[in-house]
């Protein structure tokens, strides 16, 4: 399962002109399923996502984590996240899980994560959505889990 972290100031998510979800300061994450991940894999994920030390304490250095700070947290399922790209010039989507899969595993992910901290959101599973960010350094991050 990956995650692309990125730490915001804020950030939504689209869906035919309708919010379904958002967050102000915190992070949004891009999530891929992968055919070999389980919800021990999104356990695992969910735990880096809420303690990954990427804002900023006291003297400016990256040492509080998402649970720390208390931020929002915006799930959005991106299948494309997990494409091959290492040959050729058009990606391979062989490497994501089927669609049945992934949407248990990002749902599994969501629930998990609506139980153990506070502001919790996401987008809509399979949609087409338009993401609105205004990423905060900018911090990006690949976790892999």
């Amino acid at each position: 399962m990956k995650g692309l972290l990125q730490r915001v100031r804020g950030a939504r998510v689209e869906v035919a002109g309708e919010i379904v979800g958002a967050v102000d300061q915190g992070l949004l994450v891009l999530v891929a399923v992968e055919p070999e991940d389980t919800r021990a894999s999104a356990d695992r994920l969910l735990h880096k996502l809420l303690n990954y030390r990427v804002f900023s304490d006291a003297d400016g250095k990256m040492n509080l984590s998402l649970a720390d700070v208390g931020g929002g947290l915006l799930l959005v399922s991106q299948f494309t996240l997990a494409a091959d790209t290492k040959s050729g010039l058009r990606p391979s989507f062989s490497t994501a899980a089927p669609a049945a899969l992934g949407e248990e595993l990002f749902n599994y992910l969501l629930s998990q994560a609506k139980q153990v901290h506070g502001t919790v959101a996401s987008g809509r599973f399979g949609a087409d959505m338009q993401v609105h960010l205004v990423n905060d350094g900018p911090v990006t991050f690949l976790l892999q889990a």
